[in-house]
């Protein structure tokens, strides 16, 4: 026999239990990876059912991930790769490491059922946009010149290809389609240069903003001698190269977060013939992160294609210490991720993220962490300002 206590506790759970399975039931049933081994029931505002934040394989943000190099049936309009280069470093190599190294430090950016950025009010992992994850660009280690080209080749097929969204209309590209946005993951700084390569195949000429400690625009034989023409290509002189081919737009492109010793006043004349403008990394004391944003606003402006290159050592050793070549002297997470936020509204056709060494990071993941949250800024202003196609009567500025 059933006391009463115990039968008025039994009816008290039972009644719990109905109220809540008559909640549950106004609720969409989603279901987990594994749904006999998964709570399938999320309650909440109806985000996104996910597994652990610490399982499964790593891509960006925990994104689909397809094998875009080896088969086009995934269509996107943003894609992540991965360029594992680092035999252009002049410091410290094992930048090859730094794709691997930046999806596992942006697995919390999607914790469970997140990714909603406050301060640009928008969701980059839910949107209008198919954002996937396309593995790595096979890159040997063995023959530079040969590792360019692959990353160009492989770069190229991943943004030429019809996107997901408004692949019909008329876009900025030379053939007037729209176009996919590419964000890759390096590899050292060379790497931008058969980067560029492949978007001006699809562009033309392009504005370049670019954070940064080292100009980048040496000449070959003042940075490392150029023994040879492969030799003369490396992370401190692709822009060089890049500014010779052709492949900048004139007087349009902008450095910032600069900080390096330099060989002497030259290297600046030298940086302002290949199109560069100059933000000094100290001019965040007298201008602050608005001075900053405003400088490169009012340099690239709003509507021409512009590729945005970003090296970690921006940052201070203190938030980046996991990187080819520190400078000290640098700006903070927070002060590199509200400039890059300030740059709404630009028209970003593809980014990469470079010198990325997770070797030299602490056991906490700074670098990397750093790395993917400053992806997820650019990967979140790419979404807001829409598809890369042009409004009726619109006419792309060259």
């Amino acid at each position: 026999m059933v006391s009463p206590p115990l039968r008025l506790a039994v009816v008290s759970l039972a009644a719990l239990a109905a109220a809540h399975a008559d909640h549950a039931h106004d609720q969409e049933v989603l279901e987990g990876p594994l749904p006999s081994l998964w709570y399938n029931t999320l309650p909440g505002d109806g985000g996104t059912q996910a597994d652990s934040v610490f399982s499964g394989i790593s891509t960006f943000g925990r994104i689909q991930y397809s094998p875009c190099l080896s088969t086009d049936s995934v269509k996107y309009d943003i894609a992540f790769i991965g360029a594992p280069f680092d035999t252009g470093t002049s410091y410290r190599p094992g930048a090859r490491f730094g794709p691997s190294g930046i999806r596992q430090g942006s697995r919390r950016l999607n914790l469970y059922v997140g990714g909603y950025n406050v301060p640009l009010a928008a969701n980059p992992f839910n949107s209008w946009a198919k954002v996937i994850d396309c593995g790595d660009i096979p890159v040997t280690s063995y023959d530079n010149a040969y590792a360019l080209q692959q990353i160009e080749e492989g770069h190229n097929s991943i943004l030429s290809r019809a996107p997901k969204t408004n692949a019909s209309k008329l876009g900025p590209s030379k053939k007037g389609k729209t176009l996919p946005r590419v964000i890759t993951l390096g590899g050292d700084h060379t790497i931008t240069l058969p980067l560029l390569r492949s978007v001006v195949r699809e562009y033309g000429p392009v504005s370049v903003i670019h954070f940064d400690s080292h100009l980048d625009t040496w000449r070959p034989k003042v940075f490392g001698g150029a023994p040879s023409t492969q030799a003369s290509i490396n992370h401190g002189t692709y822009f060089f190269h890049a500014a010779e081919e052709g492949l900048l737009a004139n007087d349009t492109n902008i450095h910032a977060g600069i900080r390096t010793t330099l060989s002497g006043p030259s290297d600046y004349e030298n940086d302002g013939y290949c199109g560069f403008e100059i933000v000094e990394a100290r001019e965040i004391d007298t201008i602050g992160t608005e001075g900053i944003i405003k400088k490169i606003r009012d340099r690239v402006g709003t509507t021409k294609p512009v590729y945005l290159s970003i090296d970690i050592d921006t940052l201070d050793p203190a938030f980046a210490p996991a990187t080819g070549t520190p400078e000290t002297g640098g700006w903070s997470t927070r002060e590199l991720r509200t400039i890059i936020r300030g740059l709404e509204g630009i028209n970003f056709i593809a980014a990469d993220i470079v010198e990325v060494a997770p070797a030299y990071d602490t056991n906490a993941e700074l670098t990397t962490m750093a790395a993917a949250d400053v992806l997820y800024e650019v990967m979140t202003l790419m979404v807001k300002k829409g598809p890369l196609s042009l409004s009726e009567g619109e006419k792309v500025e060259l």
